[in-house]
């Protein structure tokens, strides 16, 4: 762990490691007391309350959490984007950025505009520096999370914003089309006058560990909330199949992204599946 500018090695007392308020493990991003030893290594004595958790990676106490993904190689499917913004929005992280990279690939240099009306989206390119001052600014202060798909270039973003963190970099796979892992741990690093976190890419999140179900799954779409109260059967609504809801007529007059709705559904039907 970090106290002030010294990096100390320190243990979880054992205490700690039973006390099921905190959890099995401290998470990187986590406030803690600490008790030094003589061999200048510590023991953490406690951990202080987390602001917000990002379920998977764990990492705690994040300001933003930037979204990204690839135009092309790996192509960006729309619900695994939705995927990943639920469970940032089910994090309660403040600032939720969609990175969309390698837009030197992209025909249409505004990919994504139709999501610009509910999150910041950045479009950036190693190739030609395209969106790396911007970026580089928001990195400046906080701690920022860095999430998304294996080999949609996360690593590389970062080597090129920093060419002393020497980041290892994959290739994607000819074979099945995807990247793969090459960060293995998720890890604070300083990073201007903030931190930042490369976490291990992963394609299949569990939205059930996260603690989404069939009732609180809408709250994660945004946009959702605006129409919500209007239902015909309030406070049940599926947002699926009942009559008179006020989010199906919302997506039939365009007030609603037809992609995001019908990712909705596809999330809904996973959360409502008993798991095994």
């Amino acid at each position: 762990m970090r106290a002030g500018d010294e990096v100390v090695p320190c243990k979880l007392r054992g205490l700690l490691k039973r006390d099921k308020k905190i959890g099995s493990a401290v998470f990187v991003g986590d406030f803690v007391e600490i008790s030094r030893l003589k061999d200048k290594s510590g023991v953490i004595e406690n951990v202080q309350s987390r602001r917000n958790v990002l379920i998977r990676p764990a990492v705690a106490n994040v300001d933003r959490v930037i979204l990204t993904f690839a135009v092309d190689a790996p192509k960006l499917h729309p619900l695994l984007l939705n995927r990943f913004l639920v469970l940032a929005e089910k994090s309660s992280i403040a600032e939720i950025i969609i990175c969309m990279n390698k837009i030197d690939l992209a025909a249409e240099k505004n990919f994504l505009a139709e999501y610009e009306s509910l999150y910041k989206i950045l479009r950036v390119s190693t190739i030609t520096g395209e969106g790396l001052d911007e970026l580089r600014k928001i990195l400046s202060s906080g701690v920022t999370v860095f999430s998304g798909p294996s080999g949609v270039g996360k690593s590389s973003i970062l080597n090129t914003l920093d060419k002393n963190l020497r980041l290892k970099v994959g290739k994607v796979s000819e074979k099945i089309l995807r990247g793969k892992h090459t960060t293995r741990v998720a890890e604070l690093i300083s990073f201007g006058g903030g931190f930042l976190v490369d976490t291990p890419g992963f394609s299949a999140v569990n939205l059930t560990e996260a603690g989404l179900d069939k009732k609180n799954l809408w709250h994660c779409f945004k946009e959702f909330g605006k129409f919500a109260g209007s239902c015909k059967f309030l406070n049940v609504c599926s947002h699926s199949h009942e009559p008179d809801c006020a989010i199906k007529v919302a997506v039939e007059r365009g007030e609603i992204l037809r992609e995001r709705y019908e990712s909705y559904l596809t999330l809904l039907e996973e959360v409502s599946t008993p798991q095994k």
